[in-house]
């Protein structure tokens, strides 16, 4: 099997038969595009989310607990706290455990959340360490938002920028190979968009403001996301590709790895659906987050504009970074 999240029709064909037996209480299951799983608990719903880091060699630790919060935020809800679960390589010394930890502590206390519990073990066979975080979140029962809620003629808002994560981790991981070719305060920018990472704020800023659905932009950046949102509800898109927003260092990291932008890991963006794109834009922007209208929901049919040519939207549910990644760090420009 390729390396990244599985296809929808694989989740289709070999996860979904088995999940158990339906619970009355469960309100939001294991679905295409739902990353949360939602649970009743009377006034309040607890919501619950698990990724790994994977792709990043650097930073694992804090990535994982922002990443693992989004996702709850992404249904508007308040993360509380996380589990993690440490799968470290034979070749991990205490001090890289330690390191992660500390990590760990960072974005939890910049999330002021707190580290419920986990699991910790040396693991054989493992080549490098594997992270993976479990957030925890609650949210009033009538105010949570599911990937499924868009409805036709919702607009589509984007915040942030695409491929914020994967500039990050190219600018970081690669730097050496990277000094030559781009330059250094461009470079030193795009690592520091690890910074912006959360979008806690945002998400529960949105759902304030009536968001109907959200998605974060992670594993095959803007337009997995876009195509997440939309499959979760049944609907169709029209998205403009010129709309999307991209900084210039991202830009530069794409030509050298000749990568898609709009294909990259881009946590940190936050994919909004809304009945008023342009206030919730607006409402956005006085919270401090800028964001754009990049679409709108339709009843069928997935269409992308680009440079003035409609097109149906091709999605590749491998994303641009374990592309770079297997292909090479030798995969660079000369």
């Amino acid at each position: 099997m390729e390396t990244g999240k599985l296809s929808p029709s694989d989740l289709q064909r070999i996860i979904f038969p088995y999940l158990g037996v339906r619970r009355p209480d469960v309100l939001v299951r294991a679905a295409v595009g739902e990353d949360s799983a939602i649970i009743d608990f009377g006034e309040w719903v607890c919501v619950l989310s698990t990724d790994p880091i994977t792709g990043a060699a650097r930073n694992a630790g804090w990535l994982a607990v922002h990443v693992s919060c989004n996702d709850v935020a992404s249904n508007g809800a308040e993360p509380v706290g996380v589990l993690v679960t440490l799968l470290l390589s034979q070749q991990a010394s205490e001090e890289d455990l330690r390191g992660l930890m500390a990590e760990v502590n960072q974005a939890a206390s910049e999330l002021r959340i707190e580290v419920l519990g986990g699991h910790t073990e040396v693991t054989p066979g493992l080549a490098s360490t594997i992270i993976s975080c479990t957030a925890v979140g609650r949210a009033a029962r009538n105010r949570y938002v599911t990937s499924s809620g868009a409805r036709p003629g919702n607009a589509l808002v984007l915040t942030k920028s695409a491929g914020l994560e994967g500039s990050s981790i190219l600018a970081t991981d690669f730097e050496d190979h990277l000094l030559g070719q781009m330059d250094r305060a461009a470079l030193r920018r795009a690592q520091a968009f690890r910074q912006e990472i959360s979008v806690v704020p945002e998400g529960i800023a949105a759902a304030e403001m009536g968001a109907t659905a959200m998605h974060d932009a992670t594993e095959g950046g803007v337009l997995g996301a876009v195509y997440e949102l939309v499959s979760a509800a049944g609907l169709g898109v029209e998205l403009d590709a010129g709309a999307i927003p991209v900084r210039d260092e991202t830009r530069t990291l794409c030509r050298i790895f000749r990568a898609d932008p709009l294909k990259l890991i881009s946590s940190g963006s936050m994919l909004i659906a809304c009945l008023d794109g342009p206030a919730m834009v607006g409402g956005l922007a006085q919270k401090g987050v800028a964001s754009a209208v990049i679409g709108r929901v339709t009843e069928s049919g997935q269409w992308i504009t680009e440079g003035g040519v409609r097109r149906e939207l091709e999605i590749s549910y491998r994303d641009e970074l374990w592309r770079i990644l297997e292909t090479g760090r030798g995969s660079l420009q000369p």
